[in-house]
């Protein structure tokens, strides 16, 4: 099994926050071997679905790239279309971070989060998240000291963790080798507190017995926990 850490360690994760210049907040995540670069854009203005609808409250959507030399053979660029695992990563983050921000505070404004997986090796929508939390972190750092935000917009410290079951053994922090022999493997998103967010994932050949999940569940929380203790000192 793991040659290099033991069953529950989490890989060593490193937040750079303000890796890009030019975005209204930015961070880098690197957590083992991934490299994920998370951008957050804001616009004063709805998406077109919304203005029609008089919304007064912001909004946040999210959108993730693998990019094509992230892994280990060239994949190509989602240029007109999306593919199925993309939209389902990219609604996943979108979903978590509006769970955790105040959104009241973005009156008529559309924030963009820009997910892009520079290397990638297991794990990368969970490293997604943390990178998209941390540049919404930065980006409200920003607009608290100009002074254009007067209250602090998010309200919970988000992170997320793969948990899964692998020849017999429950390993924390997949990387991709180990994710594609899990016998169960499940990504979880929660809170600094220990709330769930959402749980995805499953078994691949046979139902989970609820007290196996549970218990999968509850080691991912504690996980996301470790995770932001790790980091906090980090985020700006």
């Amino acid at each position: 099994m793991r040659k290099n850490r033991h069953q529950q360690q989490i890989r060593e994760i490193s937040v750079t926050p303000g890796y890009n210049k030019y975005a209204e907040g930015s961070a880098l995540v690197e957590w083992g071997d991934n490299k994920v670069l998370a951008t957050v854009t804001i616009d004063k203005k709805l998406p077109p679905h919304l203005r029609s609808k008089g919304q007064q409250s912001g909004w946040l959507t999210a959108e993730y790239a693998l990019l094509p030399r992230s892994t280990g053979e060239r994949s190509q660029r989602e240029r007109l279309y999306a593919s199925g695992r993309t939209q389902e990563i990219q609604r996943l983050i979108g979903r978590a971070l509006r769970s955790v921000t105040d959104l009241s505070l973005f009156r008529n404004q559309t924030l963009t989060v820009d997910i892009d997986v520079i290397q990638a090796d297991g794990g990368t929508r969970c490293a997604g998240i943390l990178a998209a939390y941390a540049a919404l972190h930065h980006a409200a750092n920003r607009l608290i000291y100009s002074g254009e935000l007067s209250e602090w917009p998010l309200n919970h410290e988000l992170a997320a963790v793969s948990i899964g079951i692998v020849n017999g053994e429950t390993l924390i922090d997949l990387e991709y080798s180990e994710d594609m022999q899990a016998d169960i493997d499940l990504n979880v998103v929660a809170t600094a507190d220990g709330s769930v967010v959402e749980v995805q994932g499953g078994g691949e050949e046979k139902p989970i017995p609820a007290e196996t999940y549970v218990q999968l569940v509850a080691n991912g929380i504690t996980a996301v926990k470790h995770i932001l203790d790790s980091v906090r000192g980090s985020l700006q």
